[in-house]
């Protein structure tokens, strides 16, 4: 087991081959705090984001502090939670910052705070604690499961936000005023306050796009430069949170994402909710396909790919061309007003191997409301002739789960059994043919629990965390908690519509 010196003799060595850190002095200084590992972390853009934009306050800076890789060492070497940049315990920052990206690192968070030497429930801190604050992609949908461990939740795309956060905290020196204060302001939610969720907050055109701040190798898109085409999305499937929240799809033009890419920068990912429906897409890509830079998506819609895009991404380095159909049938799809017909997904396959692609990836969803083994007969149909087209064909399968703010709020999970009794199914049809990758139907069912709950799913996640974090004990745990009223969706639901995508300084 690593010894406390070990343990940051390795947080060293990532600093050492790090390009982009920030470092500063302050009278302001903010632990930001992924609740994942480093590999994780230092690939999320909205992470790195903050980081930039805390640096950018006067009189405040950021030191960033991980879920370590091995917990267990941490507790047996009674090393306690620190910073990356001075080795800092972070529970001697003034503001610990989490941004948490979804239900199941609710677990990591609880760790971190624990790690660090803090009570995990806001109710058990007090005034001489630090000011802990929650944000991240989860607070687009549900994030009252989080609401028992923070004493702020911060609501939405936070580059405004975290500005007026910090800018509170210097004018207000009591906590409790503090807190009064934020809890009137859009886009802020107190726990403590007793009012309800207000509006997620949207940051202004001028913010983006997002661009990464840190380029390592020690991450799972190793030296990849990441950065925003467009941000929202505009098409409006019934289980999808983007883009109900903020109206649509805003575009950034080519020339603004390309002015934001460094010389050193040699792997550029274009990220976003619905990067390939950017109307100049080809242009940008081509772009850094001829300055002799390495391209990647981090989503494509079939019915948005084209001979010259699948073409320039295999000249940009692509291996792989990954899609999606989230419906195991044509009827499923058109439920979930998801536009990708089987035609799409055919001409994608054609296109990945004219273009010389080795693999193609298609992401799936199973258990969705209605399904029937005919649907999931019809996915093994379908996939079979995906498969005699593309060159290799791999399925990334994952139960579906109902979030809030979406139409599809509400809906039923699997159950468990019926979702692997499908998985099984498919699994005998394909196999030899067709590489099946499913996530867990069982944490699926766990992160639909805490999609779907209150501060008491929370207060579950602290139990079952307690109890060695196993899928029993989240059972048990979440045994105790009201099961949420459920919807079954009609078939018949109607299109979705939302407002059409914009481009920035349009």
């Amino acid at each position: 087991m690593a010894t406390s010196f070990e343990l940051k003799q390795q947080a060293r060595a990532r600093l050492a081959v790090e390009q982009g850190t920030l470092r500063k002095e302050s009278a302001l200084p903010v632990a930001l705090v992924y609740p994942s590992p480093y590999a994780v972390a230092m690939s999320s853009l909205g992470y790195q984001t903050i980081y930039r934009e805390i640096h950018a306050h006067a009189g405040a800076s950021a030191e960033r502090a991980f879920l370590p890789d091995q917990p267990a060492a941490y507790r047996k070497s009674a090393t306690p939670l620190f910073s990356y940049e001075t080795q800092r315990p972070v529970s001697s920052f003034p503001i610990i910052a989490f941004s948490l990206a979804y239900e199941l690192e609710l677990s990591g968070l609880i760790e971190c705070l624990h790690l660090a030497g803090l009570p995990p429930l806001a109710a058990q801190r007090g005034p001489h604690h630090p000011l802990v604050v929650i944000g991240g992609p989860l607070t687009f949908s549900n994030p009252l499961p989080a609401a028992p461990f923070g004493d702020l939740l911060v609501l939405g795309e936070a580059e405004e936000s975290i500005h007026e956060l910090l800018a509170a905290v210097r004018e207000e020196p009591s906590r409790e005023r503090l807190l009064a204060r934020l809890a009137a302001q859009s886009g802020f939610f107190v726990p403590a306050a007793g009012r309800p969720l207000g509006d997620i907050r949207a940051a202004d055109d001028a913010r983006l796009p997002a661009y990464s701040q840190i380029l390592t190798a020690e991450t799972e898109l190793s030296n990849m430069f990441l950065i925003e085409d467009a941000r929202g999305c505009s098409r409006g499937c019934t289980y999808c949170v983007m883009g109900r929240w903020s109206g649509g799809m805003r575009v950034v033009p080519p020339a603004a994402v390309l002015a934001r890419i460094p010389a050193h920068a040699r792997r550029v990912g274009l990220v976003g909710a619905a990067v390939s429906d950017h109307p100049r897409l080809c242009d940008l890509v081509r772009a850094l396909v001829e300055d002799g830079r390495e391209v990647s998506l981090s989503s494509l819609r079939a019915d948005r790919l084209t001979e010259e895009l699948a073409q320039l991404l295999r000249r940009g380095g692509a291996r792989s061309l990954t899609t999606a159909s989230d419906g195991a049938s044509e009827r499923l799809r058109t439920f979930v007003d998801r536009k990708t017909k089987e035609k799409h997904l055919l001409r994608a396959a054609e296109l990945a191997a004219q273009a010389g692609f080795e693999r193609l990836k298609l992401y799936q969803m199973v258990g969705l409301p209605g399904e029937t083994e005919a649907d999931i007969d019809e996915l093994a149909r379908f996939s079979l002739a995906l498969a005699g087209i593309a060159p290799r064909l791999a399925l990334g399968i994952a139960p579906f789960v109902a979030k809030r703010r979406t139409p599809l709020d509400g809906a039923p999970f699997g159950p468990i059994s019926s979702i692997e009794r499908k998985l099984a199914r498919l699994r005998a049809a394909l196999r030899g043919r067709v590489e099946i990758r499913p996530t867990s139907a069982r944490w699926a069912w766990v992160e639909y629990r805490l999609a779907q709950g209150g501060p008491e799913a929370g207060l579950a996640a602290l139990a079952a965390w307690r109890a060695g974090g196993s899928f029993a004990a989240w059972k048990r745990a979440l045994a105790e908690v009201p099961v949420p009223n459920v919807i079954m969706p009609s078939l018949e639901r109607p299109p979705r519509t939302l407002r059409p995508l914009h481009v920035m300084g349009a």
